[in-house]
Order: C-alpha cells, then structure tokens, then sequence
C-alpha cells in the first residue's frame, strides 16, 4: 500500500468519505506517515484486518497451535526502566505532567510468525503488515455512527485477574482511579473541539481478557458527542484532531509528548497510533497497543507500556508493563 504524509492522508480521507468509499486507515504515531486504501483495493498478502468483525480476514483460530506456543520475552533490566521513569517522575514532580504514558521496546523469542500471530489473536481489532507487524488491540480509539454521534474508548487500568478478589482491588486502587480520571478528562476535552455535547456515557467499566499468560482486567470508559451536519466531508480532519490518543501519552498533552520523546529509548513509529474502517459515514478504530513490530533482520519486538502518575511505583510499574506482553487466544 501506498505511504501517505499526513496532508496527504487527511485529504484522502475526507475525499473518500465524502464519496462513500470504503477504506482503512493506519495512522503512526507521529502522525507523519499512514495508509489509507480503499478496502476493495487492499492485498491480503501484504495486509490482513479484522476492524470488530468487518475487514478481509476475520476468524481467528488456534488451529492446534496454542499449547506448542513457545514465548519468552527479555525486557529491559529494571535499571534501564527505572532511568526512563525517573526522568517521567522528575517532570511530573515539577508540575509539567499530571500523567505520562511510558513505554518500551521487549525483545520477544518465539516459533509464531507475524501472521500467526494475527491469526491465533482473539481481540476486537487485528492488524497484519507484511514483514512490518502485527496489532491485537482491545482499545476502541473512536467510533462514529451513522447519525453522527461520536464515541471514545479510553482504556486505563490493568490488573492480574487471578489475583484474589481483583475486580475490587483495581476499582479501589487510588493511583489507578487518578490516572483513569486524567485521561477521561482528556479524550472529554479533545471530543469537544470537534463534537457538541460532549459526556461520559459511562465511566469506569471494567472488562476481563484472556492471553496466553493468564485473564488479565482492565478499565474503560465511553464518552460520547455530536458532530455536525457535513462531518462525512471532514473526516480525516476529525481524526487527526483527536492524535495522538490521549490514552498512550498524557495530560497535558502537547507538553508531555515532550516528555515521552526525552524518556524513551526507541522511536514508536506505528506504535500507539491508531487503526480503522470508514465507510462514509460509519467509522470504527482503535489505538494500536498490544503490538508486535519485526526489524529488517527478522526480530520481533513487543511494544508496551503504562501509564506514570505521582502516586506510580516503579517496581509495580515495570511488573505491570512486563504483564502487557501476551498473546491474547482463547
């Protein structure tokens, strides 16, 4: 699939929605480089998607495969994380952030390919590039009716599911109730430059999944907004407004992308941006979390990370990043 800068994208976008074409939308991090093809036209050899159940390969099955998975991952020592949450911790302390969404790079071993990857992967949104990477992610980033009503997902707040009576553990935990507050202040504040009415439909819910090392919780909330007659016609501008997630990086958001850019040991590249389908008027996406990118050489590297608030422990932190490397299969 053709590359496309970010004028470039925005302009494709609104014109395709505008006529009633569909297409996907990858969009990186930086939001300096992204595809945007018209399903009809997309190679199921270079790429496979499975958007909530519509794209061009939208089983999935573990086809004998999951007890013969073989994962091991190396992370980072816990020096090495502790350095970069530091740097993150000495910015919040001095007022720069009130949350920063800190990741790494992990280097995963394993006897799947990319592809199988995609294939065993039970999540609402799957994405597979040909020799770039492979997304499993369980976060809706937005989603617009028909009627124009627009939608996000944020999702803030992991725990062990195992963990005795885990539900209340994670509703009850003080830091992750800020930092889920935070980030619902946010994605509230950036649905408003764009969508009239703007409010939390509901706050706070809690969601279980399975991976391959065990059900793990997490919470999210929706808020919802209005946008106006015409909004088809603008729909690359609607999108881009709202990049980067708030969920993958902070508040405030401009300064604490900063941040990230100093605390960080790697580039994101498409990490963390975002995935989805238009169809004209129905839109549907996700943030790219739970991300296995593959180097030129053939390496495969997991992509994660959490969220930094004043309350964050960085040993806590570090356990809670290291539980985000799965493969998510019943």
């Amino acid at each position: 699939m053709y590359q496309y800068s970010k004028t470039e994208a925005i302009r494709r976008m609104n014109s395709l929605s505008e006529a009633g074409r569909e297409f996907i939308f990858i969009i990186d991090y930086e939001q300096q480089q992204a595809y945007v093809e018209e399903t009809c036209n997309v190679d199921c050899r270079e790429c496979l998607f499975d958007f909530g159940g519509i794209g061009n390969a939208v089983s999935h099955s573990n086809s004998g495969r999951a007890g013969d998975i073989t994962w091991k991952i190396y992370p980072p020592s816990f020096d090495e994380y502790n350095s970069s949450f530091n740097t993150v911790r000495n910015h919040i302390m001095a007022g720069n952030s009130y949350l920063v969404n800190l990741t790494c790079r992990v280097a995963v071993e394993t006897n799947l390919t990319t592809r199988e990857i995609f294939t065993i992967s039970n999540a609402p949104y799957r994405l597979w590039m040909k020799d770039r990477f492979v997304c499993f992610s369980p976060e809706t980033f937005v989603r617009i009716g028909s009627d124009g009503r627009m939608s996000s997902y944020p999702m803030k707040g992991t725990i062990d599911a195992t963990l005795p009576d885990a539900h209340n553990r994670l509703m009850n935990d003080v830091k992750e109730a800020a930092e889920h507050a935070t980030v619902v202040d946010l994605i509230r504040n950036d649905l408003s430059m764009v969508a009239d009415r703007v409010n939390v439909a509901r706050y706070r819910y809690c969601e279980r999944i399975a991976t391959n090392k065990g059900a793990i919780l997490q919470t999210s909330s929706e808020i919802t907004g209005m946008l106006p007659a015409g909004y088809p016609s603008h729909i690359g501008d609607i999108i881009f407004s709202q990049l980067p997630a708030g969920s993958i990086t902070g508040a405030p958001k401009r300064k604490t992308c900063g941040i990230i850019s100093e605390a960080e040991t790697y580039r994101r590249g498409f990490y963390t941006g975002v995935m989805g389908r238009c169809d004209g008027r129905s839109l549907d996406s996700a943030v790219m979390i739970r991300f296995v990118e593959q180097d030129a050489d053939g390496r495969l590297f997991y992509k994660a990370g959490g969220g930094i608030t004043s309350k964050s422990d960085a040993e806590s932190e570090y356990r809670e990043l290291i539980q985000k490397i799965y493969v998510p299969f019943c």
